[in-house]
């Protein structure tokens, strides 16, 4: 019993040193975190993120170089041992776009988002790619269209329960529900020939803030980019 307690006591004391130890750490922590707040200036996060989207910026292009070296130079400049490292991947851009309603009228759809005033880099279109996803199917189809809202299992079965196919169709779903890439996916997976893939305000633009540049609601002509790759057979490890 004796030994016992002998060894409980100095548990006991390990313990006090040890809260002790971490109470400091802690504070010095702290203390740590409020210095390094006190670094970050919220001036030059705006000056840089104008810099780095001041012209388009897709992979291989010459200002996302331009914004390669601009942080190489910025993490040297702050003492980091910095380098830059060249990866050739395949990464599809698209040559041309169109989207066209064909009936009862014929519209031309699509293109490069309209200029906002308030962002004057807006209008710098030149170099830009159209807008796509990436790695998205090459082809040109001309069909009708069904609306799958989201795109998603549930939405072909409430499809289904109303005797609306899809097969040999071109699939329009909105943004959202589930990851992207499974849209074209599963359009194809049930028969479809295409799939269309818009922003419903209701999601990310008015409905739900202020638009930009006001807030960070999607403008009215705002298109979403991204990937559609079928990430559970390409992204795995």
């Amino acid at each position: 019993m004796i030994k016992w307690s002998c060894v409980s006591l100095g548990a006991i004391a390990l313990a006090l040193v040890a809260s002790s130890a971490t109470a400091q750490s802690s504070g010095a922590n702290q203390a740590l975190e409020r210095n390094f707040d006190a670094l970050i200036s919220s001036a030059d996060q705006q000056a840089w993120l104008e810099q780095m989207s001041s012209a388009p910026n897709h992979v291989g292009s010459s200002h996302d170089k331009a914004n390669a070296d601009f942080q190489l130079a910025m993490f040297k400049q702050w003492g980091w041992d910095a380098h830059i490292e060249r990866f050739d991947v395949l990464y599809p851009t698209p040559t041309t776009t169109t989207l066209e309603l064909v009936t009862p009228e014929r519209v031309t759809l699509g293109g490069q988002e309209p200029a906002i005033a308030e962002d004057p880099t807006s209008s710098r279109t030149a170099d830009a790619l159209p807008p796509y996803v990436a790695y998205q199917g090459d082809g040109d189809v001309t069909a009708p269209v069904v609306y799958a809202n989201y795109g998603m299992p549930d939405d072909y079965d409430a499809l289904e329960r109303r005797g609306i196919s899809v097969k040999g169709k071109i699939v329009l779903a909105r943004y959202g529900g589930g990851w992207r890439g499974l849209k074209p996916k599963l359009a194809q997976e049930h028969g479809a020939i295409g799939c269309l893939i818009y922003s419903d305000p209701a999601d990310d633009s008015y409905a739900e803030a202020d638009v930009y540049p006001k807030g960070g609601g999607r403008p009215e002509g705002g298109v979403q980019r991204g990937s559609v790759a079928d990430m559970p057979t390409y992204y795995r490890t």
